[in-house]
């Protein structure tokens, strides 16, 4: 086991109440670690305050400018994804345990979370670097974060028509989308809101985005996988004159006209995963091959 102390950053779902035993699993095996703990504000208060969590941690994470060995997101994907836009481009680690069903990013059971951490002190683990999105716009800075580990989607308001999203790779015009919207998938993503609208699912690390549109108004309109490499510019075109772009599920508003450029970001997000353990194992558990749902006849 190493000597090293290390530093472990906790980020998790406030919304979970029912939790709170598997989080003290986690915080006394760190504990026991002598392990320097820093908890995200917010999180930390629903623990102290809202579950009455006795919780000794180092330093509370109240934005980016923090540093650590590992971070934990305790929660789904999307308490993953949270923790990612706080990690940013610092390279750490970090492990998804899922207090809830299966995720792909969070695929570590709270049954395992003892195992897993003790691998983690012994150096037994696995990193995939995962790819990072960001957009950019003509206008006005986005109101939220530009980079997604997951996707970048400009989508209609709830009371508009659909849009017109002229889009172009590399400069070469691609199509403009008669859609509800238009979704830029890392492989990542491809797995989450792509995934629903028919998209692929891109195994990570294969170097590809794809382009999945939100309720085309054409039958002939498929996904579409390019490069990472690729740029993408979108120009978007409402009867409302704006319409909302979404990263990583975070929303805010543009104007008609927007230009918006996507492209990759110039770091990856660092995923731990146990050694051995497989993205196609997620994936049969995660979509069920292989079970049989026809029940059984008495």
């Amino acid at each position: 086991m190493s000597s090293k102390k290390l530093r472990f950053a906790l980020f998790g779902n406030v919304y979970q109440a029912n939790k709170s035993a598997s989080i003290q699993k986690i915080l006394s095996v760190l504990a026991e670690q002598q392990a320097e703990v820093l908890i995200e504000k917010s999180f930390y208060d629903f623990l102290t305050v809202e579950q009455k969590i006795d919780v000794k941690a180092d330093k509370l994470i109240t934005d980016t400018r923090f540093q650590a060995d590992f971070a934990l997101s305790m929660g789904g994907d999307g308490t993953f994804l949270k923790a990612a836009h706080f990690v940013g481009d610092k390279q750490i680690p970090v492990l998804g345990i899922n207090m809830g069903r299966l995720g792909f990013l969070s695929d570590t059971s709270a049954a395992e979370v003892e195992s897993v951490l003790a691998s983690l002190f012994h150096g037994d683990y696995e990193v995939e670097h995962r790819t990072v999105i960001q957009v950019d716009t003509d206008g006005e800075p986005l109101a939220i974060c530009e980079k997604a580990l997951n996707d970048i989607a400009v989508l209609k308001r709830d009371d508009a028509s659909m849009i017109s999203i002229s889009t172009c790779i590399d400069g070469e015009e691609l199509v403009t989308y008669q859609a509800d919207g238009l979704i830029v998938s890392t492989p990542t993503g491809s797995t989450a809101y792509s995934l629903s609208n028919g998209g692929p699912i891109l195994v990570p690390q294969t170097g590809v985005l794809c382009l999945t549109a939100v309720a085309p108004h054409s039958l002939n309109i498929r996904p579409v996988v390019v490069s990472d490499e690729a740029v993408i510019t979108l120009t978007v075109e409402s009867r409302s004159h704006n319409f909302l772009i979404a990263v990583d599920g975070r929303s805010a508003k543009c104007d008609e006209q927007t230009r918006l450029t996507i492209r990759k970001a110039p770091y990856k997000i660092c995923v731990v995963k146990r050694s051995g353990h497989k993205f196609y194992s997620t994936l049969r558990e995660k979509m069920m091959w292989g079970a049989d749902g026809r029940g059984s006849s008495k």
